[in-house]
């Protein structure tokens, strides 16, 4: 039941008396907090279970509480309401009557619904109260996305003559290109393609023209997927189209550019951030899929071991220092950042960031957007930030020499910073930022921790199956039998959860460097990062490799994913 901004199953509940202001208060905050629909925080809190909270909804709208059942579904009854109705207003029909259908929904407390759904149907829509999983599931099992329906579209794409000979005339200049852009086709084309990226997690989709044929690739999980190639000539309308809805200008092929596109899909509120990039056969453009639903900005659910989460919540509550999280690009160091910010994000802190780009927004939080072009560096941008008296300053990545002085002097004049660096592991981020040019007693008075990240592919969990690895497998991992002794191994088999892949998800694997007095004494002697690393694995840092292992040992992930990552 996603409420609208005023909660009206909440109101009902607090009209009857049934939760007292505090709690209304609460579980108002923890919606608006993680978009969770209400009547799951509900659940959670202990405040009321399902079948009390859907008898309040019945009595509320004067209708009955009901119970899906698969037998009921028949052709008859799943023809009453056409599948795009069904997934636009995330509803089922339980029972048809003469020119009347009852229908049960995922959000019956939304009365402008039924009016549309009426005149939309051409019948009497009869509202009936049933619980939101079911009938979510029942949407997925009775009215799939269309998984045809690219392969369909393509077909009567390549077959659809008018559009090869208008692209045609656009690339002799003879036929405007935002024409190409907004034909129905092509924009059905495009609106699948997206929601079906969305709807497989993917992290980012390419679209890449070549000499003979045009490339539609997926990010799944870290690794990419191809889809059934679009005809040639469709690349040309296929990406006009995208810049169109990203308001980029569909004149410009010879320079990249940068822009967002906003968008519902199932109902979900997807933000994709767009780049273009000329190429020898035409503009190839990748959008990063950024999920807001999916996103869990919580420390708790960064999958952080228990001494590195402590550690964390510690730090992120010092008056002053830095704090670095490395990592290559895409292992997740900005969804760490932001869950840290949450973490601090309190009424008596002001917090800023400069971010290149600014990924998501966070209520309470002044993100400020990198802007080169005009001289909006990362440097520039900290400068001015000092005289905004802020308590936490968050840095896209220190990147360069300036950059890093600069949010040296922010920790030396008391304040916290928090920041991003390009580097293999966490000792390699000192001995970076020596390369730099700062100097080394600087980084050991102002540097707090390091923490390494990486993502690895977690095992799918419905295909997951036990193996015995063989002796050469454990050699690769400096592992003996007899360290292994007990524990089991798995691996996905592949299935139809998991694209056959046997992976499914990711999860984080972490190696924290606690700057203590040896390594600062090292850090003012230029150490070389090996002999960093060994005081640090002396002190009792766990690496990376051996964060894996609790990976590998918990069942979470492979042998092959933490070699690949580590």
């Amino acid at each position: 039941m996603a409420e609208t901004i005023s909660h009206p199953l909440l109101a009902i509940i607090r009209e009857r008396g049934l939760i007292d202001d505090m709690q209304y208060e609460e579980v108002t905050a923890e919606h608006t907090r993680s978009g969770r629909p209400v009547h799951a925080i509900l659940m959670d809190y202990g405040l009321m279970d399902m079948d009390t909270q859907l008898q309040l909804i019945a009595e509320y709208l004067g209708t009955e509480v009901v119970i899906l059942n698969e037998s009921e579904m028949t052709p008859e009854v799943i023809e009453a309401v056409p599948a795009a109705t069904a997934r636009m207003y995330q509803c089922v029909p339980v029972a048809v009557y003469g020119s009347a259908v009852r229908i049960a929904m995922v959000d019956p407390l939304n009365p402008a619904v039924v009016d549309e759904m009426s005149y939309s149907l051409g019948k009497e829509v009869q509202l009936v109260v049933a619980d939101p999983g079911q009938v979510e599931k029942f949407i997925q099992k009775y009215y799939p996305e269309d998984s045809g329906g690219v392969s369909d579209i393509l077909k009567q794409l390549g077959a659809d003559e008018d559009i090869a000979k208008e692209v045609a005339e656009a690339g002799a200049g003879g036929i405007d290109l935002s024409d190409l852009a907004n034909e129905a086709p092509i924009i059905k084309f495009v609106n699948l393609v997206l929601s079906q990226a969305v709807q497989d997690r993917a992290s980012d989709i390419h679209f890449e023209p070549f000499e003979d044929e045009f490339k539609i690739r997926y990010r799944v999980d870290g690794a990419l997927y191809e889809m059934t190639p679009p005809p040639k000539h469709l690349a040309l309308p296929v990406i006009s189209r995208l810049k169109v809805m990203s308001n980029l200008d569909i004149s410009e092929r010879r320079l990249p550019q940068d822009g967002r596109i906003s968008i519902n899909i199932s109902g979900r509120q997807v933000d994709l951030r767009v780049s273009t990039l000329p190429t020898q056969f035409g503009e190839s453009v990748v959008l990063r899929v950024l999920d807001r639903s999916a996103l869990q900005l919580e420390l708790e659910n960064l999958g952080f071991p228990k001494f590195i989460y402590d550690y964390v919540n510690e730090a992120i509550l010092q008056p002053n220092g830095i704090f670095v999280v490395t990592g290559p690009t895409g292992c997740g160091k900005t969804t760490t950042l932001y869950s840290c910010l949450r973490r601090v994000n309190a009424i008596d802190s002001k917090l800023l960031t400069v971010e290149d780009p600014v990924e998501f927004d966070i209520e309470g939080i002044m993100q400020v957007q990198v802007h080169e072009a005009v001289g909006m560096t990362f440097s520039k941008a900290l400068r001015s930030f000092l005289r905004q008296d802020p308590d936490i300053i968050m840095l896209g990545e220190m990147r360069d020499l300036e950059t890093s002085q600069v949010a040296i002097q922010a920790s030396l004049t008391g304040h916290l910073v928090l920041s991003t660096l390009h580097t293999n592991d966490a000792p390699g981020a000192v001995t970076r930022l020596v390369d730099m040019g700062v100097e080394p007693f600087l980084i050991s008075s102002t540097l707090m921790a390091v923490l390494a990240q990486r993502l690895v592919r977690t095992v799918c969990k419905r295909c997951r199956t036990p193996f015995e690895p063989t002796e050469t497998q454990l050699a690769t991992l400096n592992l003996s039998p007899h360290d292994v002794g007990d524990k089991v191994f798995y691996y996905g088999r592949g299935c139809k959860d998991c694209n056959d892949t046997g992976y499914r998800g990711r999860k984080g694997i972490f190696e924290l460097l606690p700057v203590s007095d040896p390594i600062r004494i090292l850090i003012n002697e230029r150490a070389p990062t090996v002999v960093v690393r060994q005081k640090a694995v002396e002190l009792g840092m766990v690496t990376l490799r051996e964060d894996g292992l609790r990976a590998i040992f918990d069942g979470d992930s492979t042998i092959e994913e933490v070699l690949k990552y580590t």
